[in-house]
């Protein structure tokens, strides 16, 4: 288990990403009975972490997890909730302490529960001061509504006004092997600061799990054709890495973010219960540090 920030939240090297979990505005054809069935299989692998968000399904994430939770006791699981757009439009985004405020007390009333373990700031808008932000929500922690405090997409300037007052615990943002730029933008900050990373898309949409070769170039166009091929060569490295291991591709660059000293927690999502197992059998391996190390020099 590791500690979030400055709080006494502890969380596990391996949580479950719930935007497959009622997030229906975001992935087609999901259903509320795998997303159910999702929740109670990460429980069951000893995923104990579940991160979430009102843009998931505009609440209805929330609500899945809820009826995912009935019987089981608060205090075995870690919820994480973000907020920021508005339910009025959500592609209005607010900081301010007022809807802060309300959306801990909206995202209390889905998730049935009386507190949040960690609380993010989904995105930042342009005119809520950050360090009033967080302000508001240091105060939403010492009633008790949540245990830490945390933010997300915020740029580096962003961030430190957030700070000002050293309340952030957590930040999570995106990053993986094949998208390292946090690591020069933010891992220094966070280091100094003593705050916690999660990162997200740690698979990259499924390029990182092994399933697509050099002829599907065409379905990841954010990539140059250079860069394309540099991470086929890269997982070239991982597979038979995972091949040492009796594993999957995913399995071991999961396990490689479980093991960097910069990441809390890795969160990678699933849509039907058979990809919590997959995603769980990353507990099972183990990199050597020459593993770690050729695996992180392949994508340099």
């Amino acid at each position: 288990m590791v500690k979030i920030g400055h709080s006494n939240v502890e969380v596990p090297a391996l949580g479950l990403g719930t935007n497959k979990v009622g997030g229906h505005n975001l992935f087609p054809n999901l259903k509320d009975d795998n997303g159910v069935a999702v929740v109670k299989e990460a429980l069951a692998k000893h995923i104990t972490l579940l991160d979430t968000a009102f843009m998931y399904g505009l609440g209805r994430s929330e609500e899945l997890i809820a009826q995912a939770l009935q019987g089981v006791p608060r205090a075995q699981v870690i919820i994480a909730t973000k907020a920021a757009q508005t339910p009025q439009d959500p592609k209005v985004r607010d900081n301010s302490p007022a809807f802060l405020q309300q959306a801990v007390a909206d995202a209390l009333a889905r998730l049935q529960t009386d507190y949040v373990d960690i609380f993010y700031i989904h995105f930042p808008d342009e005119k809520t001061h950050k360090a009033a932000a967080i302000k508001a929500l240091a105060k939403l922690r010492d009633a008790g509504k949540l245990r830490a405090i945390g933010v997300s997409n915020f740029s580096l300037a962003q961030l430190e006004e957030a700070n000002a007052d050293d309340l952030v615990d957590v930040v999570e943002d995106h990053y993986s092997l094949v998208h390292r730029d946090a690591e020069k933008t933010l891992f220094p900050y966070l280091r100094a600061h003593h705050i916690s990373f999660v990162p997200y898309f740690p698979l990259a949409s499924g390029l990182l799990t092994g399933k697509y070769g050099p002829a599907d170039a065409a379905k990841f166009p954010q990539y140059s054709a250079a860069k394309y091929a540099a991470i086929m060569a890269g997982l070239k490295v991982v597979r038979r890495i995972a091949q040492a291991h009796k594993a999957t591709v995913a399995q071991v660059v999961l396990a490689w973010y479980m093991a960097n000293p910069d990441v809390a927690t890795v969160i990678p999502g699933a849509r039907l219960p058979e990809q919590v197992d997959q995603n769980a059998g990353a507990y099972a391996v183990h990199l050597t540090p020459a593993e770690y190390q050729q695996i992180d020099a392949a994508f340099q």
